[in-house]
C-alpha cells in the first residue's frame, strides 16, 4: 500500500470515526453488547458493500459524482432525489460540526487564557478547517494524516488501560425492551457514513478498483475494529445499568470512567480525541461537498475558483450554525434518511441498471441479484425504522 493509497484510507477513517464514537456506547447501552455488536458488523458489511457499488457504477460509465450517476442511470427525477439528499447530509453535518467544533475551540483557547465567543470561535474553526478544503485533497490527506495518527495513538493508550479491566458478564447484557434492536439500525447506521467523500478519493486515486477497494474496505473497517474495542471496553467497565444511569450525558461517562482508572490526564485525553474527531470528520465531510459544489456549480479549479466554491461550500452551514443551530439539530435526526438513499438505495438501483442496461464492465463489485436485493431491504428498513422513530411508533435509544 502506497503512502497515497494509505492516506485516502486514514481519509475514509477519520471521516467515520467522528466525535460521536465517545457517546456511541451510551447511544447503545439499551441495546447490550450482542446486539451492538451484530449491528456493528452487519451495518460495516452493508456499507463496505455498497461503497463498492458506487466504485462499479462509476468505473463503467466515467461519472464520479452521484448526481451525475443518477442522471445518466435513473434520469432526471434520480439526479433531484440525489441532490436533494447530498445537500440535506452535507450541510446538515457541516453545520452541526461547526457548531461543535466551535464549541471545542473555544473551551479549549479559555483553558489557555484566549477567551473568544462561541462565534468568533464559530470563523475560526470554519477558516482554519475549510481554508485546508479550499486549498486541495492534498493538503487535507497530509493534515488527516497526522491528526489521524494523533487520534489512533490516543484511543490505542485508552483501550490499553480500559481493556483490562472489563468484567466479561456486563458484555452479555440483552436489548431492555422490544423493538430496540430496530432502534438501534439507524443510530449505528450513521457511524459508518462516509460515501459522501467516495468522489473525491476517486478523483485523487484515479480509477484503480484494487487500490480503491483496499481504500473503502480497510478504511471503513478500522472504525469498525475500534468501535468494537471502545463498546467492550465501556461496557464491560461500567455496564449496561451504569451506563444508563449516566442519562445520555458525555461529560458523565467520561467522570465516571474516569474515576476507575489511574490515568490523571484521561479526561484531557478523551476531549483531545474528540477535537480531532470532529476535525476529521469536518474535513472528510466538507472535502465531498467542497467537491461536488465545484461540478454543479461549474467552478474553475485556479485560485479564484476555489475561492468561490469554498465561499458555497462554508457559508450557508457557518451562518445556520450561528443563527439557526437548533434546525439542523432537528435535521440530523434525519440524516439516517438521507444517508440511507445516498449511501444504500442509491448505489443498488444504480449498479442495477448499469448491469441492466450491459454496459462495458471495467469492475464488477461481489455479489449478484440476491446481495442487491438484501442491500436495498436494509436500506428500505432503515429509512422506515427512523421513520418510526420519530413519529413515535418504536422506541428512541
Amino acid at each position: 500500500m502506497n503512502t497515497k493509497t494509505l492516506g485516502c484510507t486514514l481519509l475514509i477513517a477519520g471521516t467515520t470515526i467522528g466525535a460521536g464514537m465517545l457517546a456511541l456506547p451510551l447511544a447503545s447501552s439499551s441495546l447490550g453488547g450482542p446486539a451492538t455488536l451484530l449491528l456493528m458488523i452487519g451495518l460495516w458489511g452493508l456499507m463496505a458493500f455498497t461503497a463498492m457499488l458506487q466504485v462499479e457504477a462509476s468505473l463503467n460509465t466515467g461519472k464520479w459524482y452521484l448526481h451525475q450517476l443518477a442522471d445518466h442511470l435513473l434520469g432526471p427525477w434520480g439526479k433531484r432525489i440525489a441532490s436533494f439528499c447530498i445537500l440535506m447530509l452535507f450541510y446538515s453535518l457541516a453545520s452541526a460540526y461547526i457548531s461543535g467544533g466551535s464549541s471545542l475551540l473555544a473551551q479549549a483557547l479559555a483553558d489557555a487564557g484566549l477567551p473568544l465567543s462561541q462565534e468568533q470561535a464559530a470563523w475560526a474553526f470554519t477558516l482554519l478547517f475549510g481554508g485546508m478544503v479550499c486549498v486541495g485533497t492534498k493538503q487535507v490527506d497530509y493534515l488527516n494524516r497526522l491528526m489521524f495518527t494523533v487520534k489512533l495513538v490516543i484511543m490505542v493508550a485508552v483501550l490499553g488501560l480500559l481493556l483490562p479491566r472489563a468484567e466479561g458478564q456486563h458484555l452479555l447484557s440483552m436489548p431492555l425492551g422490544q423493538g430496540l434492536l430496530l432502534a438501534g439500525l439507524p443510530v449505528i447506521f450513521t457511524s459508518f457514513g462516509f460515501h459522501g467523500s467516495i468522489p473525491s478519493v476517486m478523483l485523487y486515486l484515479g480509477d484503480c478498483p484494487k487500490q480503491l477497494r483496499r481504500v473503502f474496505v480497510w478504511g471503513s473497517a478500522l472504525p469498525l475494529i475500534l468501535y468494537v474495542l471502545w463498546q467492550i471496553a465501556i461496557l464491560g467497565l461500567l455496564g449496561q445499568q451504569s451506563l444508563i444511569q449516566t442519562g445520555g450525558a458525555l461529560d458523565s461517562l467520561l467522570a465516571n470512567v474516569g474515576n476507575l482508572v489511574s490515568w490523571p490526564a484521561f479526561n484531557q485525553a478523551m476531549h483531545l480525541f474528540a477535537d480531532l474527531a470532529l476535525a476529521t470528520s469536518f474535513l472528510g465531510v466538507t472535502l465531498g461537498l467542497f467537491d461536488f459544489m465545484a461540478k454543479v456549480t461549474h467552478r474553475k479549479d485556479n485560485w479564484q475558483g476555489r475561492t468561490q466554491t469554498g465561499l458555497i461550500t462554508f457559508v450557508p452551514p457557518l451562518l445556520f450554525a450561528l443563527y439557526f443551530p437548533q434546525g439542523f439539530i432537528m435535521a440530523l435526526g434525519y440524516a439516517a434518511i438521507a444517508l440511507a438513499v445516498l449511501a444504500v438505495l442509491l448505489p443498488v438501483a444504480l449498479v442495477w441498471q448499469s448491469r441492466k442496461r450491459a454496459e462495458a464492465h471495467h469492475y464488477r463489485a461481489p455479489g449478484g441479484v440476491l446481495a442487491l436485493g438484501l442491500a436495498g431491504a436494509m436500506g428500505v428498513l432503515i429509512v422506515g425504522v427512523q421513520i418510526s422513530v420519530s413519529m413515535g411508533l418504536l422506541p428512541a435509544l
